[in-house]
């Protein structure tokens, strides 16, 4: 993750899903992978659930589990409400990843391919970021705009994984994607 400079366990495509959206976010401070095991009684008798993720903010934590929700069996809700349990006493807060909208993450995917460090030798994310900062421009018209649209289309792509530019995430990511400024405050 770019977030915390260190690569994170995951063990399937669902998991590495969230570690990519999480990544993008920004803000962890850390990100543990099955970071404990809760152990407790029910009527059946002992159970265990090892959370997938405890990721550690500034001044909060989130708990996850993730699960595609068409595997999603009466048994995990048990689990589940256990997790949500032990991170309320924890003070922290739980959530279960059961899926993703397909346009926002097809978006995230496209992007993540420029979420290292870049260099800008020509000055191209300057260029892009004064282009748009009196009114949105489409994605083609913007690129076209810079003095080097060859190499601009990159540079569009990490300011918007880095969030120094911004578009609406449920749309389509194309030439007709309107791209601006992030409102800030």
């Amino acid at each position: 993750m770019s977030t915390t400079g260190r690569l994170h366990g995951f063990e399937s495509l669902a998991e590495r899903r969230l570690l990519l959206a999480l990544d993008f976010v920004g803000g962890a401070a850390e990100v543990l992978s099955q970071p404990f095991t809760l152990k407790f009684m029910t009527r059946r008798g002992t159970v265990r659930h090892t959370p997938d993720f405890l990721v550690l903010f500034h001044g909060t934590a989130l708990l996850i589990d993730v699960r595609p929700a068409d595997l999603i069996e009466p048994d995990d809700l048990v689990k589940f409400a256990a997790a949500q349990q032990a991170a309320g006493a924890a003070g922290w807060q739980y959530v279960v990843v059961a899926g993703w909208q397909p346009r926002p993450w097809a978006a995230l995917e496209t992007l993540s391919a420029r979420r290292r460090s870049m260099s800008d030798p020509l000055g191209l994310a300057s260029e892009l970021l004064e282009l748009v900062s009196d009114e949105p421009r489409r994605l083609s018209g913007l690129v076209e705009a810079t003095s080097w649209p060859a190499l601009a289309r990159a540079y569009v792509l990490h300011l918007l994984w880095s969030r120094r530019l911004a578009m609406d995430l449920s749309l389509r990511l194309g030439d007709e994607s309107w791209i601006y400024l992030p409102r800030r405050g």
